[in-house]
């Protein structure tokens, strides 16, 4: 299933307040929510150094949010980094 703009837009409103002003601007500038495959959702984070700060301080607030707006169970947030 991909992931719409509208949904994608909706998961990064909802996690602003979590992470904060100034993360959010730093980690989420150029996140995309891109589809999910079972119970997996794969994102793409700007570069490994976002992709890895968001895995490890995020992933378990993005699956709980993205499984609300998504409506499905995500188990798994894969944040991998964006290929330039």
């Amino acid at each position: 299933m991909i992931v719409s703009q509208i949904q994608e837009q909706a998961i990064a409103v909802r996690m602003a307040p979590i992470v904060g002003a100034d993360r959010f601007d730093w980690l989420f500038r150029a996140v995309r929510f891109d589809e999910v495959d079972g119970d997996f959702l794969y994102v793409y984070a700007r570069d490994e150094d976002a992709a890895a700060e968001m895995e490890d301080e995020f992933a378990l607030h993005i699956s709980i949010i993205a499984s609300k707006i998504l409506d499905c169970q995500i188990n798994s947030v894969l944040i991998l980094p964006r290929l330039q």
